[in-house]
């Protein structure tokens, strides 16, 4: 039983699941346009509304499932961010000594794109000890106080 097979099993309800030629019978070429539009810094956002386009209609949900069923999208997508991410690193690379280059927006973009953080370094050292009393009541119970 092949993948699409199981995919249809498990699709008991609704609409058939679309397979990624709905989108090769709406636009050929669409990884080219999807990559081109990575290569300039686009994102996942922006290639779904490409992918809007060229088919007339598209989801995030389908987005996702492509991404998990379909291994020519998963590549092309997968191409894409890591052009992107070339990019924008390339973008603040070569602008550094730029006159009236954006910093704080370009690295509020690596932050929110890329997961990149304000690295903060924090250090704990404490020594703790703790004791505890009980009490022997003698008949085989043991109590503990309330500690204040």
């Amino acid at each position: 039983m092949n993948t699409r097979e199981t995919q249809e099993e498990k699709n008991k309800g609704g609409r058939p699941l679309e397979p990624l030629t709905t989108l090769s019978d709406a636009c050929a070429n669409w990884y080219e346009i999807i990559l081109e539009s990575y290569e300039n810094g686009g994102s996942d956002v922006e290639a779904m509304a490409l992918i809007y386009k060229m088919r007339g209609s598209f989801s995030e949900g389908l987005f996702y499932r492509w991404l998990k069923d379909e291994e020519e999208f998963l590549q092309t997508i997968e191409a894409g961010r890591m052009l992107a991410k070339a990019w924008w690193v390339q973008n603040g690379r070569t602008n550094l000594s730029t006159k009236y280059f954006n910093y704080q927006g370009w690295f509020m973009q690596m932050k929110n794109r890329f997961g990149w953080v304000d690295k903060t370094e924090q250090k704990l050292d404490a020594n703790v000890k703790q004791t505890t009393t009980i009490i022997n009541l003698g008949n085989g119970e043991l109590e503990q106080p309330d500690e204040d």
